[in-house]
């Protein structure tokens, strides 16, 4: 058999498939995928080159404005704002992926071992989270990074987990309710029957099952992620300077928009861009999936 003919009607036959596929999907998934993949790529760029370094200064005339050198200006000690706004791009989608996942582990284990096993464990739990959620979450967070102290203040790793403290009851309460759905269902009933444990059902019987509602709401629950991080570092509670966080960019240019409005086009551009990719996305893959994403809890 001759290989090199069979091979090229193979991969014809996968690229028409993969079209069709892409075809049929919403539009907004669609344009929200390529305004991912765009960030995606422009993160990775940054992360290995930029003109100048994100910390070098008198890389030109400090407030100087748009120039072929510096499309983004120059800022008031003379870095250059564009090379800050491409390193920024993979701090800004690390910490909202690593949080919104810590916060999606964390709330999907409690609400579904809650939703399922019921009685006392689920009534604790729901005064808990009803009153953490009762909390503003970006006045949670920062009485988290408060109490935290001055030696973590300025960590990712701090971001991470005040991202993720802030997600988890909100996650559990969806994952709760999901996970009281599935709980009557017969497949589960065998499952008790054959003796298996709360883990093992929660796992293998109700998490699959429950897997289209806890994807549509991590999506949902990352696309707010770069707002609260980005208010943190906009607030003086994020990541420590030099580093580039894009919050910390715009709070460090506030001052300077009447004489270099330009050095706050870029970080603000990437919020902007970040925020609508997701949300829809979000919205795609929810009517994708036949989920109906929750907005404002």
């Amino acid at each position: 058999m001759n290989l090199t003919k069979a091979m090229p009607g193979l991969h014809m036959g996968t690229i028409f498939s993969c079209v069709g596929k892409w075809r049929a999907m919403p539009g907004a998934f669609k344009v929200g995928s390529i305004i991912l993949a765009a960030h995606v790529l422009f993160a990775l760029i940054g992360m290995f080159w930029t003109p100048y370094g994100y910390a070098q200064m008198a890389t030109g005339i400090p407030l100087s404005g748009m120039s072929w050198l510096h499309p983004m200006g120059v800022d008031q000690i003379g870095r250059d704002v564009l090379s800050r706004f491409m390193y920024g791009a993979h701090i800004v989608l690390t910490l909202s992926l690593a949080g919104t996942l810590l916060g999606m582990v964390a709330g999907a284990a409690l609400g579904l071992v809650s939703g399922y096993v019921g009685g006392w464990f689920d009534e604790i739990v729901q005064r808990l989270v009803e009153a953490t959620i009762s909390i503003p979450f970006l006045a949670l967070a920062l009485v988290t990074i408060i109490a935290a102290g001055p030696a973590l203040a300025g960590e990712p790793v701090l971001i991470v987990l005040v991202v993720g403290l802030v997600y988890t009851p909100r996650i559990a309460r969806i994952a709760r309710a999901a996970a009281m759905d599935v709980a009557t269902r017969e497949f589960v009933a065998v499952a008790q029957l054959r003796g298996e444990g709360t883990w093992s059902i929660v796992l293998r019987e109700i998490l699959p099952n429950t897997a289209n509602v806890l994807l549509v709401e991590f999506s949902l629950r990352v696309s707010y992620a770069p707002i609260l991080i980005g208010a943190l570092g906009f607030l003086g509670f994020g990541i420590r300077p030099p580093t580039p966080e894009w919050g910390l960019m715009i709070s460090e240019n506030r001052g300077l928009l009447i004489a270099s409005p330009v050095t706050v086009f870029g970080p603000g551009l990437g919020f902007a861009s970040l925020v609508v990719g997701l949300n829809l996305f979000t919205d795609g893959l929810s009517r994708m999936l036949g989920q109906r994403s929750v907005v404002g809890s």
